[in-house]
C-alpha cells in the first residue's frame, strides 16, 4: 500500500543509466563503460510547482523535466543520452522531412495529414527505445520507483511512465493543427506554435485526469497506445547491475528531498 509521505517523483532512462527527480531535487546514476557507478545529484533551478494556470501548468512540468539534463550532463558527462545515437538524429531528420511532405500533401484532409503528423513525429523516439541498454533501464527506473511508491516490488511498467500521454498528445495535437490551419497563412506559423502549446497544455491535464481516474473507460482507452508502447518496446526487464544503478539514483534524489522535508 502506498504511504501518503512517500515524494513523488518522475525519472528517464538514460543509454547508462537512469535520472531520477524530485519536487526539488534530481540524480543521476551511470554505469561506465569500466563497469564503476556513479552518482550526481543536486537542487533544481526551476521548479514549476507555483504555476498554477491550465494553460502553463503542464508545459511548465515538462520544462522543468528537461531543465535538469544540461546540469546532469556537467555534473556527470559520462552520462549517455537516449537521442545522442546518430541513427536516431538521422531519424529525427527524416521524419521532419516526411512530416512537411504529409502536411504539403493534398491527398488527405487536414485532421488526417495532422493525425499522420504526429504519428510520424513519434517515430525517433521509437527508435531511440528499441536500444536494448535503454529498454532495460527504463524497466529499472520504473521498478525502483514503482517499488518506493508502492512499499512492495513492481514490474517494469509504470501507471505514469511519460508514454502515456501518447494518446492524449496525438488527439490534442491533431486538433489544435486542424484548428491552425485555417487560420490567415500570414498568421499561420504563430497558430501553429500556438496550437503546439495548446496540445501540451490540454495532453498534460488529461494525463492528470487518467492517473486520477485509471478504471475510467475512456481513460483505459487514451492510455492504451502508451501502454502498448511502454510493454512492447520502451520496456525490458533489466539486470540486478541495472537495477541497483537505478536504485542509487533513487536514494540520491530521495537524499536531498528529504533535507528539505
Amino acid at each position: 500500500m502506498a504511504s501518503e509521505n512517500k515524494v513523488r517523483l518522475g525519472g528517464m532512462a538514460l543509454s547508462n543509466g537512469v535520472l531520477v527527480h524530485g519536487p526539488t531535487a534530481w540524480a543521476c546514476a551511470v554505469r561506465t563503460k569500466d563497469g564503476e557507478l556513479k552518482v550526481a545529484s543536486s537542487k533544481k533551478r526551476f521548479r514549476a510547482s507555483s504555476l498554477q494556470s491550465p494553460l502553463v501548468r503542464g508545459p511548465g512540468k515538462l520544462l522543468e523535466a528537461v531543465a535538469v539534463i544540461p546540469e546532469m550532463r556537467r555534473a556527470l558527462p559520462e552520462a549517455r543520452l537516449p537521442f545522442q545515437r546518430p541513427a536516431v538524429l538521422g531519424a529525427m531528420l527524416a521524419s521532419a522531412t516526411v512530416v512537411r511532405i504529409a502536411r504539403d500533401s493534398g491527398r488527405l484532409g487536414p485532421a488526417a495529414q495532422e493525425l499522420v503528423a504526429g504519428l510520424l513525429s513519434v517515430a525517433p523516439a521509437a527508435l531511440a527505445l528499441r536500444t536494448p541498454d535503454l529498454a532495460a533501464y527504463h524497466g529499472a527506473e520504473h521498478i525502483s520507483i514503482g517499488s518506493y511508491e508502492h512499499g512492495e516490488k513492481r514490474a517494469k511498467e509504470h501507471e505514469r511512465c511519460g508514454s502515456h500521454l501518447l494518446g492524449p498528445l496525438l488527439a490534442t495535437t491533431a486538433v489544435a493543427n486542424t484548428l491552425a490551419t485555417r487560420a490567415p497563412e500570414h498568421l499561420r506559423a504563430p497558430a501553429r506554435l500556438a496550437a503546439q502549446l495548446g496540445a501540451v497544455a490540454a495532453s498534460t491535464e488529461i494525463f492528470g485526469w487518467m492517473v486520477r481516474n485509471p478504471d475510467r473507460k475512456l481513460a483505459r482507452a487514451l492510455a492504451k497506445p502508451g501502454h502498448e508502447l511502454q510493454h512492447r518496446l520502451a520496456t525490458a526487464e533489466p539486470t540486478p547491475e541495472q537495477v541497483e544503478v537505478a536504485e542509487a539514483a533513487l536514494a540520491a534524489c530521495l537524499e536531498l528531498e528529504r533535507v528539505d522535508g
